[in-house]
């Protein structure tokens, strides 16, 4: 007998609202469509159930006993965990003023009452498409440790990836999404990127390797963040182990467990090239495996 698998839903959209007609209309045009529904009948049970589930995309009334919609949303987009989820209003036609100010709490689109069903697909469908974009973007950018942040003119940090936060604790470099970043730090980003508009610009900063480049937005900078050598004397290792300045690099990275594919990222190579300079590596040292190699390195480390 054949399994049949649950076809996925296209995406999960919650809708918040306090009147039954209107929950009802909406969930059965997008359940019928594909979408998993969740419904709130108020901004406080809304927020009850983002604490464990976050949908694609949040379907709002601005008009609701208790904490109305803007407040909901002020709120949802006041909250790291939920900021991002895309909020659109639903709102009664020629009701400007209440459509503005859900736009200034962080809506991005809204639907206008009554309710036309290929409207209210169309914007959904939309949303539902461009959040999972982001969010394959924002797992990329995870996933290959690729270590990046953006300021603006002012020096404050719009927007960071996950390991460069994470390399910024390291060096207990405090950081806030909005703030600015530490004066010496920030000098240096903004004159490295200011030098020359058309190159990037490689820096230091305490163990940070940062290279600075003009941003898609011409008012902000964006920042690439490496953690440098540290202990490792990669000038003595090239001269006591016979290896090019390219290969001392690709050792030290060996031997803090990045793999070839991160490597490239970081040293804007691609992992062929970096198996390349490993294999003539291996051949200069008279070993056969990463951890040996890194094994002569770190004595020799020691020793200087």
């Amino acid at each position: 007998m054949a399994i049949e698998i649950a076809a996925e839903p296209l995406g999960t959209v919650m809708i918040v609202d306090d009147t039954p007609a209107n929950l009802a209309l909406l969930s059965d045009a997008l359940q019928e469509q594909g979408y998993r529904v969740l419904v709130a009948t108020d901004g406080y049970s809304a927020l009850e159930q983002l604490r464990y589930i976050k949908p694609d995309v949040i379907l709002l009334d601005g008009m609701m006993p208790g904490i109305d919609g803007f407040e909901t949303c002020h709120r949802i987009k006041q909250n790291d965990d939920t900021r991002q989820i895309p909020i659109l209003f639903m709102t009664a036609l020629g009701d400007l003023d209440n459509l503005l100010r859900g736009f200034n709490e962080g809506a991005i689109d809204y639907i206008v009452k009554p309710f036309r069903h290929e409207e209210v697909l169309a914007r959904v469908g939309a949303q539902v498409a461009q959040r999972r974009t982001l969010a394959r973007v924002e797992q990329t950018l995870t996933e290959t440790a690729l270590a990046a942040l953006a300021i603006d003119a002012q020096g404050a940090i719009t927007w960071i990836t996950p390991p460069a936060a994470e390399l910024l604790r390291e060096c207990a470099i405090d950081y806030v999404i909005g703030a600015s970043l530490p004066p010496a730090l920030l000098d240096l980003a903004i004159g490295g990127a200011s030098a020359d508009p058309d190159k990037a610009a490689k820096i230091q900063f305490k163990s940070l390797s940062i290279k600075s480049a003009p941003c898609f937005y011409q008012s902000e900078h964006l920042l690439l963040l490496q953690k440098t050598g540290g202990d490792w004397n990669l000038g003595t290792l090239r001269t006591e182990l016979g290896l090019t300045a390219r290969e001392a690099e690709i050792l030290m990275w060996i031997s803090r467990g990045k793999t070839n594919r991160e490597i490239g990222l970081i040293l804007d190579s691609s992992p062929r090239t970096v198996n390349k300079h490993l294999e003539h590596i291996f051949e200069k040292l008279g070993v056969a495996t990463r951890s040996a190699a890194v094994s002569k390195a770190l004595q020799h480390v020691k020793e200087n």
